[in-house]
């Protein structure tokens, strides 16, 4: 059995775009004819340029390999172009690919992938949702309004959801870390209140900013939002920047968890040792796949750190990060987007039930991908999968923050 043919699919779910503004699915066949898909998520280039990259990678590292030959594979695309360093959108395009083998060869031995990782570990996993607008709720209104939250936190909690997750601190900038103003801490703190008022104690507060902060800018914002209980709080400060994610570990008591941003154990690895993080969260479309993945969760596990997979994508990567999350035993929670496009691409495969998914029992990752639907949205536009915001911090008037796939052209 070896890896013959690569197509890739670039679609666009539907308005409001909970997800991002498109995801990239990849299909691989083998030469006995057995299809496996993954995800490649959020590259930092255009879907055409990526298209490229995944084609190149394929070619260059994988075809004519046996879709086995994960960890060979990985370390030729790990170290092209003498590297042998973390490349973003190499590692994003193998990740993909390399999830797309872990299906194939579930169904060429008819189980599911995580019982090629080790075995079921948690067979009810635990998942959180971000919080998103109810039908009463108007846009970008529901971004600043701590009731509306409440409103939709209390709901996610008669659902049977144990968390949810809300980042009201302004928004996503290229800026580097910046000082949050008092009107962005005082929005927080509304949040966390009404949140917590609203769900009591069924459902834990995981708290986001998105990498937005400096030091000392996390570490006043975290001491203000501490006395409502948060799991976590989530990417303070920069991806870039260990020395301030350790200071903000240290100078608040609201355990820290980043990751989505990272890719290969490369990258966690110095945050685990430094004692910088609690809960990390690969995102598997990104961090070097399926294996990488498990290899990150053993790490994390050495310092007694949680996993908690993250979903900012289609489908295909929430199947790979269920698989992962029922195979290591440091499994926190995985987030989830349960939306009716979502459910249509992979006919209705994943069910959420009480805010808990079970492991999947089908083989590969359990899912089979709808191709006519995914090609039936292509995308059209010109922005990438998440962008960040250019224009300057106000001070003087409040920051409202867009949403995760706000329109391409924003009125002015």
């Amino acid at each position: 059995m070896k890896l013959a043919d690569l197509d890739v699919i670039v679609t666009a779910p539907p308005a409001p775009g909970w997800g991002g503004r498109y995801w990239i699915l990849v299909k691989l066949t083998t030469d006995d004819g057995i299809v496996g898909w993954g995800e490649c998520y959020g590259a930092s280039v255009g879907p055409v340029a990526m298209r490229a990259v995944i084609e190149d990678v394929f070619a260059r590292h994988m075809a004519g390999q046996s879709p086995e030959n994960v960890e060979w594979m990985f370390r030729r695309a790990y170290s092209s172009g003498f590297t042998q360093r973390p490349d973003l959108t190499v590692m994003g395009a193998f990740s993909g690919l390399e999830i797309a083998c872990w299906d194939i060869l579930g169904k060429a031995r008819g189980r599911p992938v995580w019982a090629l990782l080790g075995g079921c570990v948690t067979p009810r996993i635990r998942c959180y949702t971000y919080l998103y607008p109810e039908p009463q709720h108007s846009l970008p209104a529901f971004w600043v309004d701590p009731d509306m939250a409440a409103e939709a936190a209390a709901a996610r909690a008669d659902e049977g959801w144990t968390a949810v997750k809300v980042d009201p601190a302004g928004p996503y900038t290229v800026r580097g870390g910046h000082q949050p103003s008092l009107s962005d801490i005082s929005r927080s703190v509304a949040f966390a209140r009404a949140i917590r008022a609203a769900v009591g104690d069924r459902a834990d507060l995981l708290f986001g900013t998105h990498g937005q902060f400096t030091a000392g800018g996390a570490i006043r914002l975290g001491h203000a939002i501490a006395p409502y209980r948060p799991l976590w709080f989530e990417e303070p400060v920069p991806p870039d920047d260990a020395q301030a994610l350790r200071r903000v570990a240290e100078g608040q008591p609201v355990p820290v968890a980043t990751g989505e941003r990272l890719t290969t154990r490369a990258e966690f690895a110095p945050l685990l040792a430094a004692g910088a993080v609690s809960v990390v969260q690969p995102a598997l479309g990104r961090a070097g796949g399926i294996w990488e993945g498990r290899k990150i969760a053993a790490l994390a596990e050495s310092f007694s750190a949680q996993v908690a997979p993250h979903l900012y994508a289609g489908p295909v990567e929430w199947a790979a990060n269920l698989h992962l999350a029922a195979a290591i035993p440091n499994l926190l929670m995985a987030e989830t987007i349960a939306t009716p496009f979502h459910d249509a691409l992979i006919g209705g495969t994943i069910r959420v039930e009480a805010g808990h998914v079970a492991a999947p029992t089908a083989p590969g990752l359990g899912i089979e991908v709808d191709e006519a639907l995914a090609c039936a949205h292509p995308y059209t536009g010109t922005g990438l999968h998440l962008e960040m915001q250019e224009a300057q911090v106000r001070y003087d008037v409040e920051n409202v923050f867009a949403g995760g796939a706000p329109p391409e052209d924003p009125p002015a």
